[in-house]
């Protein structure tokens, strides 16, 4: 817990990058804040709104690698960043950067944690301790001799914030350490950032854009919007602010959003959010049986409740776009591999696929778009066997969209990036500059930019359009929200419905469980490079077993509904929005 002294003072402060298209235009703007030892602070905000650059701030890299017009005073361990060298203000605050693999400068683990440590000069005959002590504090003393190429995301972020930990600082400051990262994978790096604060004392700032994982381990939430601090207070003061929070493009705790529809539709008192699965389950429980008198079970079982989503309609009486026969695959040298994958996707269908990190959903997605051949088993996409079929020929049918956007990216402004695709298959150049600038507008990007000069989260919305542009008739998504803030995923999802509604098959790896419960219609659960098992959305999430077979955590209203489903009311089971959620508490205490 905070000890009450500053470590980070914030007065007043603005910048603004120099060189940038928008030069001059404010990355922050009349920022004060402090941050004491101690806490543990979360920072939310819509991609721009100066989440990084006030990182950026704090870790010293602004005024000493970023270059720009900088007002205001920041104040590190008391001394000005602006009197200090980079060197002397790394001792007290280290940063972990939101890309893990450009920061890695090592091929092993235990030559990552010493590569800082040899360059600040640390006397030799401590560093075995500081490396052993870093390793041990983060779980990952098993993983000293590995190479970090063979790690899963999680174990790098872990590697990432080790390297920094044995430096010793007193502060880490994190920028989105899970984007990449598979629910249980996330939980365990804030569980680590957790025991940190509490064991060692060290003051964690997270930029992140899971509100759920914030509102369970922050003490202190800052909101960030265009530039400026929103929002400042506990997790519970700032969820309670769930339609500004809305408006400035971020999103709340599934749980939070039930409570605070209850208090607006006047069905609660004015109360604080719920932060907490448990605590909405016990929320509703003690509202209904208080309005009602009576206990579990009040209201019969209605077999297809209005409360629950109708599965979307898919083609009738169509052959699949995509099946999956008994397929398997084999990594030569490292034993990975995926077996006997079986499933079909029909046109319209928006399927997702979730698993662990290294479950081997990237792998089955490798296969389906020809850039793995399965060493078993047959594939068929549309229409095409994928054991003759060359790849070019595939791609005029499966459009992809890989994890890292950079890696897919290669023009020099957007709507080149956008109409590039459509002129490697013959569209006129024209024709396909058109289609790629209503595409770009559709996306809100600016066509003439340089895909690099937006950010991450921008750069993922590129490469999504040119995918969407292509209309394929199957489009594989790996992680399509990752880096994204809330408007950008809505925006993009609603894309991809779209496609899904005109008849495209879209297959999505996806870990933001909220997303895949809100927009895949049938699921795919995979771990061990195996599909466990596979059905309609609500009814897997549900299915308790499958889940903790997978390490899958499913959505909050769905364990929610699930909850309630066993304690209150049948009527609850299969309930997977919020909407649902408050309407059938509305009907049911209505009743009363």
């Amino acid at each position: 817990m905070a000890s009450g002294s500053t470590i980070i003072c914030l007065d007043d402060v603005s910048f603004s990058y120099a060189g940038g298209a928008d030069e001059g235009e404010r990355a922050l703007d009349h920022v004060s804040l402090s941050v004491c030892e101690g806490e543990f602070v979360g920072v939310i905000g819509p991609s721009g709104a100066g989440k990084s650059t006030l990182a950026a701030l704090m870790s010293g890299a602004i005024p000493h690698h970023y270059r720009g017009s900088l007002f205001g005073t920041t104040l590190v361990d008391g001394v000005d960043t602006c009197n200090a060298t980079l060197t002397d203000i790394s001792r007290v605050v280290g940063s972990v950067a939101q890309d893990i693999d450009s920061q890695m400068v090592a091929s092993v683990v235990e030559d990552e944690l010493l590569f800082g440590l040899e360059n600040f000069g640390v006397d030799h005959a401590l560093i075995e301790g500081r490396v052993s002590a870093a390793l041990e504090a983060c779980g990952i003393a098993s993983l000293r001799d590995r190479e970090i190429a063979t790690l899963s995301g999680g174990q790098k972020q872990k590697v990432a914030i080790a390297a920094i930990l044995a430096m010793r600082p007193r502060v880490l400051v994190l920028d989105e350490p899970t984007a990449a990262l598979d629910p249980a994978s996330s939980t365990l790096v804030f569980e680590t950032l957790r025991r940190l604060n509490r064991e060692e004392g060290i003051t964690i700032v997270v930029i992140e854009q899971k509100v759920a994982l914030l509102s369970e381990f922050s003490d202190r939430i800052l909101v960030m919007g265009d530039g400026r601090l929103e929002l400042d207070g506990t997790p519970r003061e700032v969820f309670s602010h769930g339609d500004e929070l809305r408006r400035l493009g971020v999103d709340s705790p599934r749980v939070a959003r039930v409570s605070n529809s209850l208090v607006q539709h006047g069905i609660l008192p004015p109360t604080p959010p719920c932060l907490s699965v448990d605590e909405a389950a016990g929320l509703v429980a003690e509202l209904v049986r208080g309005r009602t008198g009576r206990g579990a079970n009040i209201a019969p079982f209605r077999a297809g409740s209005p409360h629950a989503p109708s599965p979307r309609p898919r083609a009738v009486d169509a052959e699949p776009c995509v099946s999956f026969r008994d397929v398997c695959f084999t990594y030569p040298g490292s034993g990975a591999r995926v077996t006997d994958l079986t499933f079909d996707v029909y046109p319209g269908e928006l399927v997702g696929i979730v698993g662990q990190n290294g479950a081997g959903k990237t792998t089955l997605t490798k296969l389906l778009n020809g850039l793995l051949r399965p060493s078993s088993g047959r594939i068929v996409v549309a229409g095409l066997d994928m054991a003759d079929t060359p790849t070019s020929t595939i791609a005029a049918h499966v459009a992809t969209l890989f994890q890292n956007p950079d890696r897919q990216i290669c023009k020099d402004t957007v709507l080149d990036e956008i109409a590039f695709g459509l002129e490697l298959t013959g569209v006129a150049t024209d024709v396909a500059r058109h289609r790629a600038r209503a595409v770009a507008e559709r996306f809100g990007l600016p066509p003439d930019e340089a895909p690099f000069s937006l950010s991450r989260g921008q750069r993922q919305m590129v490469a999504l359009a040119s995918v969407v542009v292509m209309e394929p008739e199957v489009v594989l998504l790996d992680e399509p929200t990752s880096g994204l803030d809330y408007r950008e995923c809505m925006t993009v999802m609603e894309t991809v419905r779209e496609m899904a509604d005109r008849g495209c098959a879209v297959i999505m790896v996806c870990h933001d469980m909220e997303v895949v419960s809100d927009f895949a219609e049938r699921l795919l659960v995979m771990a061990d490079g195996r599909i466990l098992g596979q059905g309609e959305t609500p009814e897997v999430f549900a299915n308790v077993e499958l889940m903790d077979r997978a390490r899958v955590e499913p959505p909050q209203i769905i364990a929610l509904s699930t909850m309630l489903a066993r304690d209150v009311s049948r009527e609850f089971a299969g309930v997977s929005q919020v909407s649902g959620i408050v309407d059938l508490v509305k009907e049911l205490v209505s009743h009363d």
